[in-house]
């Protein structure tokens, strides 16, 4: 087996076609197609059902695919070991959290690894990260979600199940303006927000599906968009927003919003990982980093 043709699989397995793979990979759909015959030829099986819908991984693939990825790490590995490069680590975060949890894991992480160089990549989207750590793109991503299941916050969990650990709790307040009619009233319930416009971002964000988990269908959703928006508009009185307490502890303290008093469980910030790459060392180290002390 070639390191080559392990990429090429790994590429046609990602795309479903070989002409994906190759307008990704860059190479010529033959290319593609004779470097598959020449892994399948060299390993005696097949590796792929070729059907009108596009390639399809035999049950020999599918065990080639968790194969592959370990070879391709070890490949990566030695590389940097021989050369003397520091280990690089991929970790990608949602936006969210990017400017507020991340440095300090680095730097927890710089700290007790030197040597270890991480790289971030920072998105908008879940599903692209859980895909990116899936195909082996990212070593491990954070990303926010509560439950005991990964997806239980509301979002559909990646086809090829994943390891997790909450890394802290990320409590969620509900935030209006000073003069809004239910600031100052105790004890508030779900039913008390009937006709009250709640402010929200797309329906994958986060802090929507904490919404919809935990305060129901009930009050009417006005979209808005990003957390920095929708403190603003709650803070112009256009609505109550359900918003992580780090992204409006100052607000609060400023006296520009207040929070309301409905109680709504915390959310988690969550590490998501392949278990077949725990022995990488980088990866060894972030989950060390990322339970050395809480982020916030």
């Amino acid at each position: 087996m070639e390191l080559r043709q392990l990429r090429v699989f790994e590429a046609v397995v990602r795309h479903g076609t070989v002409t994906d793979a190759a307008v990704a990979l860059g190479l010529a759909p033959s290319s593609v197609s004779a470097r598959i015959r020449a892994l399948e030829e060299s390993l005696g099986v097949p590796l792929f059902d070729r059907t009108a819908r596009g390639m399809r991984l035999t049950a020999s693939g599918e065990r080639m695919l968790a194969w592959s990825r370990r070879l391709l790490d070890a490949a990566e590995q030695a590389r940097s070991e021989v050369v003397g490069a520091a280990s690089a680590l991929r970790l990608g975060a949602l936006e969210t959290i990017a400017a507020t949890h991340v440095p300090r894991v680095l730097a927890r992480l710089a700290a007790r690894s030197p040597g270890i160089a991480a790289e971030v990549a920072a998105s908008s989207f879940r599903d692209e990260l859980l895909a990116d750590v899936t195909d082996g793109k990212l070593d491990a991503a954070l990303l926010l979600d509560t439950g005991d299941s990964l997806g239980d916050l509301g979002f559909p969990p990646p086809e090829e199940p994943l390891t997790f650990v909450d890394v802290e709790p990320v409590p969620l307040v509900l935030v209006a303006a000073p003069g809004h009619a239910l600031a100052g009233r105790h004890g508030l319930v779900r039913d008390d927000l009937r006709g009250e416009s709640l402010l929200v971002n797309v329906q994958n964000c986060s802090f929507r599906l904490a919404a919809d988990r935990f305060l129901g269908p009930d009050v009417a959703r006005v979209r808005a968009g990003g957390v920095p928006v929708q403190r603003a508009w709650a803070e112009q009185g256009l609505g109550v927003a359900l918003l992580p307490a780090f992204a409006v502890a100052e607000a609060l303290r400023a006296g520009a919003l207040v929070g309301l008093d409905l109680p709504v469980p915390d959310i988690s910030l969550r590490l998501v990982w392949r278990s077949d790459r725990e022995a990488l060392p980088g990866l060894r180290e972030l989950l060390y980093a990322c339970a050395a002390a809480p982020v916030a």
